[in-house]
């Protein structure tokens, strides 16, 4: 079977990042524009327009308003270390991670309480679909830039109406899930990651400065308490481009 040719944009996009990588545009250098561009590789202006775009979202180009396009340094790949001393850490795992690696991790969030629970979370919670739950959504950034993005769900059945129902706002935000769940008498034991590729959607792109379709990986993670039961899920998207994620598992020595 041949090999489907790919699309106009993507072709052109690898041509100018051939060029980028043989160092033809220095970093700080600007573009020829893209009409120039567009003539140069024989196609039209919405398709350099897209290719040009494809480059801007993986911070190789730089779009500046009535000034044209510029070369960036490329993006740096850092590895995200997930293990288990991390859940045992005081505080917010996210913002530890980061400070490991000389970043400052913060974020921004949005509650939804009383969210009837869909049927794909309903099986990982255990519980009935429509049963009320939390929903929170995460932003999470290193340095003021996005790094990952989150979806999370807890029972109401299990947080009741109790300080750290909300999970960013009452005494304990901030502090994640462990701490939270143990200050109302409830220990988490276990922590199932489930990690699968997947594909940005328009809203995901937006918020995570990446393509349309880029490459993502999706963590799904259930934390259980001591009697097996799962007290919180979510669904923890990385972009590909920017991020490693890397598994860090204890040997014992004897």
């Amino acid at each position: 079977m041949g090999h489907e040719e790919p699309p106009q944009h993507e072709a052109v996009a690898n041509a100018l990042r051939r060029r980028l990588d043989s160092g033809e545009w220095g970093v700080g250098e600007r573009l020829p524009s893209r009409a120039r561009l567009a003539e140069e590789y024989d196609v039209g202006p919405n398709v350099m327009q897209k290719a040009v775009e494809r480059l801007i979202a993986e911070g190789r180009l730089q779009g500046r308003a009535g000034s044209g396009t510029f070369v960036t340094e490329p993006r740096e790949r850092r590895r995200m270390i997930r293990s288990r001393h991390r859940e045992r850490r005081r505080g917010s795992p996210f913002r530890a991670d980061m400070a490991e690696l000389g970043r400052t991790g913060t974020w921004e969030a949005h509650s939804e309480a009383r969210t009837p629970v869909p049927h794909d979370i309903a099986q990982r919670l255990g519980i009935e679909p429509g049963e009320p739950c939390v929903r929170t959504s995460y932003e999470f950034l290193a340095d003021a830039r996005t790094a990952q993005l989150s979806v999370s769900w807890e029972p109401m059945a299990i947080t009741g109406d109790t300080p750290i129902l909300l999970p960013e706002m009452g005494p304990l935000a901030g502090k994640g899930v462990v701490e939270r769940m143990r200050s109302i008498g409830v220990d988490i034991v276990t922590a199932l990651e489930v990690p699968r590729p997947g594909r940005a959607t328009q809203e995901q792109a937006n918020l995570l400065n990446i393509g349309r379709g880029d490459l993502v990986l999706v963590i799904e993670r259930t934390y259980y308490d001591g009697d097996g039961r799962a007290v919180e899920t979510a669904d923890i998207t990385v972009p590909d481009a920017r991020w490693e994620v890397a598994y860090e598992f204890g040997v014992d020595a004897r």
